[in-house]
C-alpha cells in the first residue's frame, strides 16, 4: 500500500508530461516521415546503382517505418489529450492543409515496403503491410481532398494575399496513391482485379492533377500581387514540385504495368502518355526549381533559420527524382539519368540537414513549443 501511495502520482506526473509535449505536435510532422521514405524510394530505384546503396536504402526506409509508428502513436496522443488544438488546427487555414501529410505519409512508407522493405521482412510481409498502408492513406487522402477545401471555403477566414503552396498537399495525396499503388497490381488477381487497380489509380490521377491546375494559378497570383512569402514559409514553394514530379512518377508507373494488362494500343498509349506528358513537365518543375531556390537564396540572405517547412526540400524533390528515373527508362536519354542522380544528391543532402535540425529542436524542446504569435 505504501509503495502504490508513493508511486502513483510520479506516474501520473509522467503522463500529464509526456500528453503536455505533444499538444503543439501538428500534422506538419508527418513531413518529416514523408521526406525520409523518398528517400529510400527514389535511391533505389537510381539508374547508377553501387555497392551498399540498396542495403541503405533499406535502412532509412525502416527509419522512416519507425517515425511513422511514432508519429501515429503521438498524433493520437494528441487527439485524446488536446481535442481543442486539434480542432484548432482544423480551422486553422495554415495548418489544415497539413493533414494531407498523414496520407502520403502512410503511402510513402507503403510503397517503400515493396520497394525495399520485402528484403528484410519478405514479399509476403511486404504485401500485407502496403496493403494496410496503401488502403489507409488512400482513403485518408481521399477524404482530406475534399474535406479540406471544404473547410477552406465553408468554414476558414482566408485573405487573397494568404494564398500558399501548402494548399497543395491534400489534393497532392491521391496523386501518391496513383503513383505507389501500380506496385501492388502484380499481386492481385489477374483481370479484372489488376486493371481495376491500374485504371483507380488513373482516375486519382486525374483527380490531383486538375485540382492542382486550379490552385497553381491563384498561387502563383498571390506572389506576384502580395510580394514574397514570410520567411518561414519560403521553403514550402518547393511544395509546388510535388505534383509536378509525382505525377511524372505516376505516368510512368502506368507505362510501366500497362503492357500486358490492358488490349493493345490502349497499353502503348500509356507510353506515349508518359514521355509525351512527363517531358514538359519535368521541364516546368526545373523552372519552378530554380525560381524557389532563388526565393530561399532570397530569405537565407535576409535571415530565414531553420522551421519544420525545410522539410519541404526533401520529398517534393524526390518525386522529380523519381519522375526522372522513370523518363529515362521510358526515353532512353541518359540526360534524364544524370538529372534524376544530381536531384537525389540533393535531396539527400537536404534530407541531412533538415534531420539533424529537427533531432536538435525536438532535444531542445524549441520544436514542440507553443508557437510565437507574432
Amino acid at each position: 500500500m505504501v509503495t502504490t501511495a508513493h508511486h502513483a502520482p510520479t506516474a501520473t506526473a509522467a503522463t500529464a508530461a509526456r500528453a503536455t509535449a505533444v499538444r503543439h505536435l501538428g500534422p506538419n510532422w508527418y513531413a518529416s516521415v514523408m521526406g525520409t521514405a523518398i528517400i529510400a524510394n527514389a535511391g533505389a530505384t537510381l539508374p547508377y546503382q553501387f555497392t551498399g546503396l540498396r542495403t541503405a536504402c533499406t535502412v532509412v526506409w525502416a527509419l522512416s517505418f519507425v517515425m511513422l509508428a511514432v508519429l501515429l502513436v503521438a498524433r493520437t496522443a494528441h487527439w485524446i489529450h488536446h481535442r481543442d488544438q486539434a480542432r484548432a488546427h482544423l480551422l486553422d487555414p495554415t495548418m489544415a492543409p497539413f493533414y494531407g501529410c498523414l496520407s502520403m505519409a502512410l503511402l510513402a512508407v507503403g510503397g517503400g515496403t515493396l520497394i525495399v522493405g520485402e528484403d528484410w521482412i519478405g514479399t509476403t510481409a511486404a504485401v500485407a503491410l502496403d496493403t494496410v498502408l496503401f488502403t489507409a492513406g488512400t482513403v485518408i487522402g481521399l477524404a482530406a481532398a475534399v474535406a479540406i477545401p471544404y473547410l477552406m471555403v465553408a468554414r476558414h477566414k482566408i485573405a487573397a494575399d494568404q494564398a500558399s503552396p501548402v494548399w497543395l498537399l491534400p489534393v497532392v495525396a491521391p496523386m501518391v496513391s496513383a503513383a505507389v499503388g501500380p506496385l501492388l497490381i502484380p499481386h492481385l488477381p489477374a483481370g479484372q482485379a489488376q486493371q481495376t487497380m491500374l485504371y483507380a489509380c488513373f482516375a486519382m490521377f486525374g483527380l490531383s492533377l486538375l485540382a492542382t491546375l486550379v490552385m497553381l494559378p491563384v498561387i502563383f497570383a498571390r506572389l506576384v500581387t502580395a510580394g514574397p512569402l514570410p520567411l518561414a514559409l519560403t521553403p514550402t514553394l518547393f511544395l509546388v514540385l510535388g505534383p509536378l514530379g509525382q505525377s511524372t512518377t505516376a505516368a510512368n508507373k502506368f507505362a510501366d504495368f500497362a503492357p500486358g494488362l490492358v488490349p493493345g494500343p490502349l497499353d502503348q498509349g500509356f507510353t506515349a502518355f508518359a514521355v509525351l506528358y512527363g517531358v514538359p513537365v519535368m521541364g516546368f518543375a526545373l523552372m519552378w526549381l530554380a525560381l524557389a531556390l532563388a526565393m530561399v537564396a532570397r530569405a537565407r540572405r535576409r535571415g530565414m533559420g531553420f522551421a519544420m517547412t525545410w522539410w519541404a526540400f526533401t520529398f517534393p524533390v524526390g518525386t522529380c527524382v523519381t519522375g526522372a528515373e522513370g523518363l529515362g527508362k521510358h526515353t532512353g536519354l541518359t540526360a534524364f539519368d544524370w538529372l534524376a542522380t544530381g536531384l537525389y544528391a540533393f535531396l539527400v543532402a537536404a534530407w541531412a540537414v533538415a534531420l539533424v535540425h529537427t533531432l536538435r529542436g525536438v532535444i531542445d524542446g524549441r520544436l514542440l513549443a507553443a508557437p510565437v504569435r507574432k
